[in-house]
């Protein structure tokens, strides 16, 4: 689908004045489709995604994003319900007024639209036929729950992903970690983690996602000294360093 001139132009604002994002470990990255997995640095993950990899990955979005009528609770209470309540009520407006943007967005950019209830089954189908089509996906797994000062804790059944696509293929997909910090301009790629089409999907649900958060960590805490943005939209004064210290 052909993206809309007033997407194309937003993009290409975001060019100019977005942070200009170097990405390291490419070498990490497989020949084949992969599926990369970061952390979500709020709004930062999928604008940087969507600038800064190439054109054959698409990212997993969530649908509520995509629906005019679905954007403002969906938004208020994912990205604003944590902050101070005195606000809610600027933030509850704010809802309102990016759900046409937001629809525009993310309608255009690369995606996947992502939905917890029995449409589930159509986000892994258009995935698996992205795969096929040699293009790779980006996934955001985090969820609100605290784990440490670099991440929040994964949820784990979009590794079933994996275990589709070998059953249609015959492929063992690779689950690739990456870490964005807009604070460095760095998006960082790590170490793949393989899916094992041998083991039952239970254990694998649980050793992929402690694998990549440990290895997603780990690019974290090397890093120089900086601010981490979280998951949760919370006091700027409150975000984390990369070491917590």
């Amino acid at each position: 689908m052909k993206a809309s001139k007033l997407f194309l132009f937003i993009k290409k604002i975001l060019y100019v004045f977005y942070p200009k994002m170097e990405v390291e470990g490419k070498n990490h990255l497989p020949q084949e489709p992969c599926i990369l997995v970061g952390n979500h640095a709020q709004i930062h993950g999928p604008i940087a995604c969507e600038l800064y990899l190439p054109d054959t990955f698409t990212t997993w979005c969530a649908g509520q994003m995509m629906n005019l009528k679905e954007v403002p609770d969906y938004a208020f209470q994912d990205f604003w319900a944590k902050k101070p309540e005195i606000s809610h009520c600027f933030y509850r407006i704010l809802s309102y007024l990016i759900a046409p943007l937001s629809v525009v967005l993310f309608n255009n950019a690369r995606t996947v639209p992502v939905y917890r209830d029995n449409r589930i089954l159509s986000t892994f189908k258009e995935s698996i036929r992205q795969l096929e089509r040699g293009r790779s996906i980006v996934i955001f797994p985090e969820y609100d729950k605290a784990y440490n000062h670099i991440i929040y804790d994964f949820q784990e059944r979009f590794i079933d992903l994996a275990k589709i696509y070998y059953k249609k293929t015959g492929k063992e997909i690779k689950f690739v970690p990456l870490y964005i910090t807009p604070r460095l301009k760095k998006m960082v790629l790590g170490e793949p983690v393989s899916f094992d089409s041998q083991a039952e999907i239970e254990g694998e649900r649980k050793r992929i996602r402690a694998e990549l958060m440990k290895k997603i960590t780990f690019l974290g805490e090397k890093l120089p000294c900086h601010t981490v943005i979280p998951y949760r939209n919370i006091r700027k004064k409150d975000y984390p360093k990369n070491r917590g210290e």
